[in-house]
């Protein structure tokens, strides 16, 4: 990262310089009208740096190209004739090829095949790394728009299918600027064809914005679609995933299945509802994000209907429209049964913890009672340890009053053991309460 400290101001921030060039990082090109632009986009997907750089150094005169030269996600090549311009995205790597418009291809003429007017060729096409998501012949022409039979000219250029056409943007009499027609249609070569004419005076810097949004235009159209098939594709396991949560629903309420069962089921349609998720949550999110950069660049075209055409903007609405409404209707029925998931299991979990608390209340109960019982076994135990204590202590008096009969004391043995039962009885009664006492008014703070 290239710093420049100022003796202005503070040091910078790391990402200062990176995120201020950020406007600039793909900078639109500038074409000198007429012209050919062919344009190529390809996923990207498993396509590392070194095999695009290795496409781009078969171009003339761009032998010695580096990987380091594309970490910038965006490099313009100038060769001889031609332009080659390289643009690296998150799923996808556009190449755009501007070269003057063949001698041959005039107004009015047939758009001639990839071959004859290609300046790579097609060897160099089909050697791009990666696999083809949108391929594009766009002709700019600045012949004027009041040409009363435009769209039959246009049609020659286009071939078959129907035209749709815009005038686009407005100048500063309060007029279209240029003319976009095509037919959004894929010709034998693979290729679209689409024509945009401008006035004689268009500068080269807008006819470079004019082709960059109408190719990015079409691109993320694609990239929008992808989510579509993913959509169909998920619909019926959607569909058996919400009719399972409602047999799982059903069963919760009439109780005719244990939640052992219910558990094991729920868990394994959350699973799937998961892989799902992160499966195609990618995906879903990010048609919506080309599909909102879409409307953002139709906007930005300001179209004006062409007399006997739809605009545009009103095909790709008619056409678009009911398919990112699948997309979004997929997406939301995906986390709507996420949710319901969710509180299916809550709604077990409650039934779980009620039927344990009821559970631990009986187990409660009958370990009061088990107390009780052995808190009266303990009473009746203790009763027997004061009688079994008292006789060991009378009996201790007897030989005690027995050894002072033979050192010649006047005591009979048995009247005294006799007459020492009450005391000894009432002296172990009266120690065993204090040790009780003690024991259940616990340790001494």
């Amino acid at each position: 990262m290239n710093e420049i400290e100022s003796r202005f101001l503070p040091q910078d921030d790391a990402w200062r310089r990176e995120l201020h060039d950020e406007v600039h990082a793909r900078p639109s090109a500038r074409v000198r009208l007429p012209a050919l632009i062919t344009y190529v986009a390809v996923l990207n997907a498993g396509v590392s740096r070194e095999q695009e750089c290795a496409l781009l150094q078969r171009l003339p005169g761009h032998r010695d190209l580096t990987v380091q030269q594309l970490q910038g996600n965006f490099l313009r090549l100038r060769c001889d004739g031609f332009t080659v311009k390289w643009e690296r995205h998150t799923e996808f790597t556009r190449y755009s090829i501007v070269q003057p418009l063949p001698a041959h291809a005039g107004w009015g003429a047939k758009l001639p095949e990839i071959a004859s007017h290609a300046a790579t060729g097609t060897e160099w096409l089909r050697a791009i790394p990666g696999q083809t998501i949108a391929a594009i012949q766009l002709a700019m022409l600045a012949e004027g728009m009041g040409a009363p039979d435009m769209l039959e000219k246009a049609q020659q250029w286009l071939g078959e299918g129907i035209v749709i056409g815009s005038h686009m943007g407005n100048t500063v009499q309060g007029e279209s600027h240029s003319c976009l027609l095509t037919h959004f249609r894929i010709g034998s070569d693979g290729f679209e064809r689409m024509l945009v004419v401008t006035c004689g005076d268009t500068p080269e810097g807008r006819a470079g914005r004019i082709s960059q949004r109408v190719l990015e235009l079409e691109t993320y159209r694609l990239m929008a679609l992808r989510g579509l098939p993913v959509a169909k594709q998920l619909s019926p396991e959607l569909s058996q995933a919400e009719g399972r949560l409602a047999d799982i629903a059903a069963n919760l309420e009439a109780k005719n299945h244990s939640d052992q069962d219910l558990l094991d089921d729920l868990v394994a349609l959350a699973a799937r509802v998961e892989r799902a998720t992160a499966e195609h949550g990618y995906r879903f999110s990010a048609t919506r994000a080309y599909d909102a950069v879409v409307r953002e660049r139709i906007a930005e075209l300001r179209e004006r209907p062409v007399y006997g055409t739809q605009t545009v903007g009103e095909f790709m609405q008619r056409r678009m429209g009911p398919a990112m409404a699948t997309v979004a209707a997929t997406a939301q029925r995906l986390a709507a049964l996420s949710d319901r998931i969710t509180r299916a299991s809550a709604l077990l979990r409650t039934r779980v913890d009620i039927a344990t608390e009821t559970q631990n209340h009986q187990l409660l109960e009958k370990l009061t009672r088990g107390q009780a019982l052995q808190l009266r076994l303990q009473s009746t135990v203790e009763g027997l340890s004061i009688a079994a204590i008292s006789y060991y202590v009378v009996s201790l008096v007897l030989y005690a009053a027995k050894a002072l009969g033979q050192m010649g004391v006047p005591l009979h043995p048995e009247t005294a053991a006799g007459l020492s039962i009450p005391l000894v009885l009432w002296v172990v009664w009266t120690v065993t309460r204090r040790i009780h006492a003690r024991i259940y008014a616990g340790p001494p703070t």
